[in-house]
C-alpha cells in the first residue's frame, strides 16, 4: 500500500492551536486595567478548577497562561497629573469637525466602543504630550486634532 493513502489517526489532520499573540512592547496599566487583570486570572482558574476533561480544560489553560503572562508584565503607570495628554488621561478633542472623548489605557484594557483606546493606537500617539488648546498633527494634516480638555478619568 503507498504511503500517501495511509492513515495513522485524526490527530494529524486537527487545526493547530496557537498561543494567544501577546501585543508588542511594554504592558503599561492603569490600576483599573491591572484589577480586571487580576479578576481574569481568578476567573479562569475557578473555571479550570471546576473544568472536566482535557478538552474543555484546554482552551482555558490556553487563555490562562496569556492572562498570567500579561499579569506577570503589567506596569502599573502612574495618575496622570492633567496638564497634558499622557496614559490614563481622559481627553476631550476635536477630529474633523465631531468633538469626541477617549481615555488612553492599557492594550487590553481597550475598548474603543466605551471610549477606551490603547494608548499604542495611532490617535493616542498622535495626541501623546498635547496640552489643551494645541492642535496637532494626524492623518498627514498638520492641524487635523484640536485638544479641548484634560481630565483625569
Amino acid at each position: 500500500m503507498s504511503v500517501a493513502f495511509r492513515r495513522d489517526g485524526d490527530e494529524e489532520h486537527l487545526e493547530p492551536s496557537f498561543e494567544i499573540p501577546i501585543p508588542p512592547g511594554p504592558n503599561r496599566v492603569t490600576a483599573r486595567g491591572l484589577a480586571q487583570i487580576h479578576a481574569r486570572v481568578a476567573a479562569l482558574e475557578a473555571e479550570l478548577a471546576t473544568a472536566e476533561g482535557e478538552e474543555t480544560q484546554k482552551p482555558i489553560r490556553r487563555q490562562l497562561r496569556y492572562w498570567r503572562t500579561r499579569q506577570s508584565t503589567a506596569e502599573l503607570m502612574p495618575e496622570p497629573k492633567g496638564d497634558v495628554v499622557e496614559f490614563g488621561a481622559q481627553v476631550l478633542f476635536r477630529l474633523n469637525g465631531q468633538e469626541r472623548s477617549v481615555t488612553l489605557v492599557g492594550d487590553d484594557e481597550a475598548d474603543p466602543a466605551a471610549g477606551l483606546i490603547s494608548a499604542s493606537a495611532p490617535l493616542a500617539r498622535a495626541m501623546m504630550g498635547a496640552e489643551a488648546g494645541e492642535y496637532v498633527a494626524f492623518g498627514g494634516r498638520e492641524d487635523a486634532i484640536e485638544i479641548l480638555a484634560l481630565h483625569i478619568a
